[in-house]
């Protein structure tokens, strides 16, 4: 891919084309978020979502799949836990992974991304991100491509070289950018931005599509100002392939209570932030701005067939 050709062009679209993925991150971590993400994706304009199996809300989220067929999902590969009093484990037994857990068998919380990052042994990520993606494969799904929980895979140079070889492995796309974050889209807010750009510089070299612009992150937005911010930036679309990561939910007492009590106070977004996430997806005025401004909703099932 030339490294001035648009993914646009890659995927037979016009050189000005603008293309948008909606993704709705996290579906499987509580009943309360899969209601969002299956509601912005029945009733709204979001074109996919992220499946997580260690939560233990995995379940429904696997049936809403299967009966559901038409709709495009990610393994979100997770390797930490981020609520103090709803946590989730490894789906491979803890002492195979020691580098990705803490004392009770549970993975690090966000509070020590900064040290999952520097201490995760890339071969027990392997086992365990292998363990996911099988997990989902063996439930009968058929994915159409890979993310990660808080962006792990963009957060060392090894780590997201072993994730584009598992993707190119099980012939799914991958979630990456050749674009540098910047003021309007903090994609990565975890990962330390010269470690994302040496990544990314990786990105840009590969074969296969990628996105053009970086991925705006919902949980970076403040909850008050979601709904006229992303329809502002709706009409503001660049050119190319975009991906925005939302974090749709109903902000119900299970919601609360989940969030009550993170690590990292403002960092995990709130109720009222996937609430509004899902007002956003679901509102006649968005769907009306990408109908006004020619904007096509794709998803990655189009990127997945380079990746075969």
């Amino acid at each position: 891919m030339s490294s001035q050709q648009l993914t646009t062009e890659m995927l037979g679209y016009p050189h000005d084309a603008r293309l948008l993925i909606i993704n709705c991150d996290d579906f499987g971590m509580c009943y309360s978020g899969n209601l969002g993400t299956i509601r912005s994706m029945q009733d709204g304009l979001a074109s996919s979502c992220s499946l997580m199996m260690p939560p233990a809300w995995n379940m429904h989220a696997v049936q809403f799949l299967r009966e559901n067929a038409e709709v495009h999902f990610a393994v979100h590969l997770t390797a930490l836990s981020e609520y103090t009093h709803y946590r989730w484990r490894p789906l491979t037994p803890a002492e195979k992974v020691p580098t990705l857990v803490n004392e009770d068998g549970y993975f690090l919380a966000d509070d020590e991304f900064d040290e999952i990052v520097r201490r995760a042994d890339c071969r027990e990520l392997e086992v365990e991100f292998r363990a996911q993606i099988e997990a989902v494969l063996g439930c009968g799904l058929d994915p159409t491509h890979l993310d990660s929980h808080y962006h792990l895979h963009a957060s060392r140079s090894d780590i997201f070289d072993l994730t584009v070889g598992l993707a190119r492995e099980y012939g799914l796309a991958l979630r990456a950018t050749r674009a540098v974050n910047d003021a309007t889209y903090s994609s990565t807010r975890f990962v330390n931005d010269a470690t994302y750009s040496q990544v990314m510089e990786r990105a840009r070299n590969m074969e296969y599509p990628v996105l053009d612009h970086p991925v705006l992150d919902s949980g970076s937005l403040v909850p008050a100002e979601i709904c006229s911010h992303l329809e502002k930036l709706l009409r503001e679309l660049p050119a190319g392939l975009s991906e925005w990561a939302l974090h749709p939910g109903v902000a119900t007492d299970e919601l609360r209570a989940v969030m009550s009590a993170p690590k990292v106070p403002g960092r995990t977004g709130t109720p009222e932030q996937r609430q509004a996430d899902l007002d956003f997806a679901t509102s006649d005025e968005a769907a009306s701005i990408v109908e006004t401004e020619g904007i096509q909703i794709i998803s990655y099932e189009a990127l997945q067939p380079f990746w075969k």
